[in-house]
């Protein structure tokens, strides 16, 4: 494993109060906690841009739907629904 490094971020007061209140009812530090977050957000970024790049990938590729096939699909699955 790599060896931790830090960071520096400017909080204020009441961010700070936040994150401390949270830490601790976790049992943590607040370093703790801030890494933890970073650690989530940099993971959910990276999910959402490759979620992302699937589509641009398949658009590239010219696997689309005009908004006209795409209203008709909705409005078949409507009427399906209503037939029961």
């Amino acid at each position: 494993m790599n060896a931790p490094v830090s960071i520096l971020a400017p909080l204020d007061r009441a961010t700070l109060a936040k994150v401390t209140l949270l830490a601790r009812a976790r049992g943590i530090s607040e370093a703790e906690f801030a890494a933890e977050a970073i650690r989530a957000a940099a993971t959910q970024q990276t999910d959402f841009d490759a979620f992302i790049q699937v589509g641009i990938d398949s658009a590239e590729r010219g696997e689309v739907h005009t908004q006209e096939e795409v209203e008709a699909w909705f409005e078949e699955r409507i009427a399906a629904r209503r037939r029961g």
